[in-house]
């Protein structure tokens, strides 16, 4: 699908994009790699670790969306990485939040229509079901955005969807590499807002595959949502150091115990395909009849029943504390 295509990734030198682009350079033969974001030195860094004749690099921020349309020219593929993530930072600074996040988004959205791309994956969160925080309610917003985009595109053959996922182990600001940290150090108390918490669970390998198998399965307007199992965060401190001692400290502000990813009332939009569901758009579009039923690799989906939540608490698939210890998570990338 990548070979000889030109594809840009918002916010590309973050952990994600850092992966998503050593991927699509070794295995999908790209013609140009269009790595979009505010920082300069990072992308120096990028661009000094890569080393190759593919990749370009624009600075620039989504809320500039004729900055966007310049560097979408030529542009075939899209996945719309960048947003603001710290779920505390937020919750005091909420106009930043919502400027990046939601008008960002529609800035993304409006700049693909204008350079007739092809397809745009945009990057969600658990926190977007049933939010109960600020970044959770922009990301939420974001992707209402970009479903309706597809009505927005009318007769250009723009398409959008949305993948959403759990926490991504090793990544800037997850918990993992802080627990890691403090091991490291010799330290053995590890800070836990709630012995309770549980979260979905997935490398960023992949959240890179899911992606790319996602632009394969994309028709527009859909919400892909990989089946992922959960842990308990005080496993995860066993598994890391079993004699480590917990220090509850408290839910921080707009934190949950639990996550969800297909929240209940979405039950009647939401399909179970082999290893991921599926939420379908509560709108119509004007101008397509999607059978969203059947994959594009030809893979019957089945209407979850109604009232199913997916929830990291009372998920099917919890990871044991061998399990998780059996897997080095910082490394596998």
């Amino acid at each position: 699908m990548f070979k000889d295509k030109s594809i840009l990734i918002t916010g590309g030198t973050g952990s994600f994009g850092q992966v998503f682009v050593k991927e699509l350079l070794a295995n999908h033969s790209p013609r140009r790699v269009v790595v979009f974001s505010r920082d300069e030195l990072k992308q120096f860094e990028m661009e000094s670790k890569f080393s190759d004749s593919r990749m370009r690099f624009f600075i620039g921020d989504v809320r500039d969306k004729e900055r966007l349309q310049v560097a979408m020219q030529g542009i075939d593929f899209v996945v719309h990485a960048a947003a603001l993530k710290q779920v505390p930072a937020a919750e005091y600074n909420p106009m930043e939040c919502i400027k990046t996040n939601i008008l960002g988004g529609q800035n993304v959205i409006e700049a693909a229509i204008a350079s007739g791309v092809e397809k745009v994956i945009a990057l969600s969160t658990d926190k977007a079901a049933n939010p109960i925080n600020l970044y959770g309610a922009t990301k939420l917003a974001s992707d209402k955005l970009f479903v309706a985009g597809n009505n927005l595109a009318g007769s250009k053959n723009t398409r959008f969807s949305v993948v959403r996922y759990g926490n991504v182990i090793g990544s800037r600001g997850s918990i993992l590499p802080k627990f890691q940290k403090i091991h490291d150090s010799g330290e053995n108390v590890y800070p836990i807002t709630d012995e309770r918490m549980t979260r979905f669970w997935l490398s960023l390998g992949q959240s890179v595959d899911f992606v790319f198998r996602c632009f394969s399965l994309m028709q527009g307007g859909e919400i892909f949502v990989p089946k992922l199992p959960s842990i308990n965060i005080v496993d995860l401190v066993k598994s890391i150091d079993p004699k480590g001692v917990i220090d509850i400290i408290g839910i921080r502000p707009g934190e949950k115990l639990h996550e969800i990813m297909c929240p209940e009332e979405s039950s009647r939009n939401t399909y179970e395909f082999g290893g991921y569901f599926m939420i379908t758009p509560a709108i119509k579009f004007f101008d397509a009849e999607i059978d969203y039923e059947t994959s594009l690799e030809g893979e019957k989906g089945t209407i979850v029943d109604d009232g199913f939540e997916y929830c990291s608490g009372t998920n099917l698939h919890f990871l044991s504390v061998d399990e998780i210890t059996s897997h080095n998570w910082l490394l596998t990338e």
